[in-house]
């Protein structure tokens, strides 16, 4: 296998592996313990809701949901705009108002019509952990530093694979670490080995973050219009409108027909913005191809509209599986697998950083050294250039180190004059 790799090549891609991995891994480090920590966030907001969302009727008789509403409308800064169905009669009524960030929840006691308690995810402590890992506590240029990295770590994966590669050692470098021929030697098999198990699981966790980025994110949904593959026009009612009548349909009968719907999951409905809108029932679900997105006439309660996932473009349903596999949703499965990865990548981290710290002399960073006369292949090339046009932050960074070795020569040819 010796012959088989450009050691010309090798040194180069190492050099730059070197430098994007030393000035990556402090980021690297943040996000693979933020994001092990976040995976927890559904079970630190289920147990801050518990308390808010448990209700007991002695006895009593239930509110209409009707009436809930009006409750809910009296004590919301914003207007709810929808009602997530209760899953039992020990359950308070739960109106949201917002979207994303912005969303915050009141529950109501279907058995009091009182107000039982507010949530917002800002509340939990967990929503210092998100923004740390989605952009550094810096807002909009936070959440630039956080692409650049995940797109420099895509670069760093895929040479990482090329360099350390076992051409050496053979496929037993593989399966081995070894830990009794000194601590560098150790840590770099840390570091390697882990890095070659969790490559591909650690590609699609990437592909799963970069959708909430600034400029990779924003490139994706203007693909996505351009494209038509994104949501149906109709799939948030735009479009479409119920026939004004004299009454619209009470909360309840919604409720009654939503529940004839047996969707799989969490059923929210929808709640009319204006005299024309239309009700819309939909469900959250793990399992993607069961949402349905339905919208009814708020007057008559006709089917106006009926979205299945099938409907959805087929880069909306990419981008929505891996963003609910980086979060680790599919299941107990996919929850271990992302914790796991998120263990692996700090621990092969900590490897790279003690195998640096071990080989460096002093008053060297110890990069490696490429031949001046090295220029590397139009294979090469082209791919750089396809990933700076996939990865704009990545590209822009690329031309920017290019400029700098440009300099850099010139100075050095001025020097030599």
């Amino acid at each position: 296998m010796n012959e088989m790799k450009n050691r010309n090549l090798n040194q180069w891609l190492w050099k730059w592996h070197f430098i994007a991995g030393l000035i990556s891994l402090p980021f690297v480090l943040v996000l693979s313990v933020t994001g092990a920590i976040y995976l927890f966030n559904p079970k630190v907001e289920k147990e801050v809701k518990k308390n808010i969302q448990h209700v007991v009727g002695k006895g009593e008789i239930k509110h209409s949901f009707q009436q809930q509403w009006d409750v809910a409308i009296r004590h919301m800064k914003k207007k709810p705009i929808a009602m997530v169905l209760p899953v039992n009669s020990e359950e308070s009524t739960e109106f949201v108002s917002g979207r994303f960030s912005h969303k915050k929840s009141l529950f109501v006691n279907p058995y009091t019509n009182e107000v039982s308690g507010k949530f917002s995810s800002k509340d939990t402590w967990m929503y210092s952990v998100r923004k740390l890992h989605g952009e550094l506590l810096g807002g909009k240029v936070g959440t630039k530093i956080i692409e650049l990295i995940a797109s420099w770590m895509i670069v760093l994966i895929i040479t990482g694979l090329y360099i350390w590669w076992p051409f050496k050692r053979g496929i037993k470098g593989v399966f081995t670490i070894r830990y009794k021929e000194g601590k560098r030697i150790l840590f770099r098999d840390v570091h390697a080995v882990l890095g070659f198990w969790i490559s591909g699981l650690l590609l699609l966790t990437l592909a799963g973050g970069l959708p909430w980025t600034d400029v990779f994110g924003g490139n994706f949904k203007w693909v996505q219009k351009v494209t038509n593959t994104g949501y149906p026009k109709t799939w948030n009612g735009r479009g479409l409108s119920s026939a004004i009548a004299n009454k619209s349909l009470t909360l309840d009968k919604m409720v009654f027909i939503a529940k004839q719907q047996n969707l799989e999951g969490t059923i929210s409905i929808g709640l009319p913005k204006s005299s024309k809108s239309t009700f819309s029932v939909s469900n959250k679900t793990s399992n993607l191809e069961a949402q349905k997105m339905l919208h009814f006439d708020q007057y008559s309660g006709q089917l106006l509209k009926a979205h299945n996932w099938s409907d959805v473009g087929i880069l909306m349903r990419g981008r929505m599986w891996v963003m609910v596999f980086h979060q680790g949703q599919f299941g107990v499965w996919n929850w271990w697998l992302m914790f796991g990865v998120a263990i692996a990548l700090t621990l092969m981290s900590i490897g790279a950083v003690f195998s640096y710290l071990l080989r460096k002399q002093k008053g060297n960073w110890g990069i490696p050294k490429v031949k001046k006369d090295f220029k590397v292949g139009a294979v090469v090339i082209l791919f750089i250039v396809f990933l700076a046009v996939l990865l704009p932050l990545f590209g822009l960074s690329v031309l920017l180190l290019f400029i700098y070795e440009l300099m850099k020569q010139r100075r050095f040819l001025v020097a030599k004059k």
